[in-house]
């Protein structure tokens, strides 16, 4: 292979099993031979392995001793911790958000839902996977929510364990969150934070948070 291919052909492999791992057709914990992923996508084993290597960066699949590498897996023990410490702590700067968020905290808020349902959930050519317009509108929604919160600290820890979920939720939907109207879970929590119900908030948000991770465990056979 001519020195000046390898980049691109790496990167379209690369862009290929991103696409495939966030979409689930591989699916959590599979195996990723490179004699088999040559065969399937039409690369050499070196393109393969820069590409594995890319994506191991990005904590989307793990190295497995003498056996290559396979897409990261669902741990269970890990998913549920995360939801137990993301419920308290998101529902915390939550009520404190609707305790001190002001008009221009709301008009963020509402921007951020308006721009949010504006966008197509998934990808025009690949309804499997959420589009990255989309995904990007719902974290600039969610950290939107958080953001009248007068405490830094706080809202940084929500923030670092919303970032840690992200995987988590880009598998949901093509594991089964299909069926969830996720339209009317994020219209519930705007609505109550509008109505200055902190406890209506948080009990929508609590709700919107768990039911990602009751589909993930109801749909995959978790580490």
């Amino acid at each position: 292979m001519p020195r000046s291919e390898a980049p691109t052909r790496v990167e379209q492999l690369y862009a290929v099993l991103r696409a495939d791992i966030l979409a689930g057709r591989l699916r959590p914990s599979a195996r990723l031979q490179f004699t088999a992923l040559s065969e399937r996508y039409g690369a050499s084993m070196g393109v393969a392995r820069e590409a594995l290597a890319r994506l191991a960066a990005e904590g989307l699949v793990e190295a497995v001793p003498r056996h290559g590498f396979r897409v990261v897996p669902i741990s269970e023990t890990d998913l549920r911790h995360l939801t137990e410490a993301r419920v308290a702590i998101e529902s915390l700067v939550l009520r404190e958000s609707v305790a001190h968020g002001g008009i221009e905290w709301e008009s963020r808020v509402l921007a951020a839902h308006h721009r949010m349902a504006r966008t197509p959930h998934t990808e025009p050519d690949d309804p499997e996977r959420i589009s990255e317009q989309w995904a990007a509108a719902h974290r600039d929604y969610h950290a939107a929510l958080l953001s009248g919160c007068p405490n830094p600290r706080l809202v940084g820890v929500a923030e670092s364990l919303r970032a840690a979920a992200e995987l988590y939720r880009r598998w949901s939907w093509p594991l089964g969150g299909q069926d969830r109207d996720v339209a009317g879970e994020h219209r519930k929590i705007l609505e109550a934070v509008l109505a200055h119900d902190p406890d209506a908030a948080v009990a929508a948000l609590t709700a919107h948070i768990e039911q990602t991770t009751r589909v993930l465990l109801e749909h995959e056979d978790p580490d």
